[in-house]
């Protein structure tokens, strides 16, 4: 399956989350290793749905990035 995950910026590291799976976030020092270890937490997030006998969320979202004008362009 592929998960659309959202990769945001802060001051000190990168957090990543999983909006077709409520709780399922990560953080990593570089983007790259946020999103090594958001790949490990869909993996646990998923077992423990199984776990637990909850249904696992098709993923239903997606992305894209939109060019926009700045003001008074």
């Amino acid at each position: 399956m592929q998960y659309t995950i959202v990769i945001e910026k802060s001051p000190r590291n990168y957090a990543v989350y999983v909006p077709d799976l409520p709780g399922c976030v990560a953080t990593g020092a570089t983007r790259e290793e946020a999103v090594s270890e958001i790949r490990e937490a869909i993996r646990f997030h998923i077992e423990s749905l199984l776990e637990h006998g909850e249904p696992v969320p098709e993923p239903q979202c997606t992305a894209t990035v939109v060019d926009v004008a700045a003001a008074g362009a």
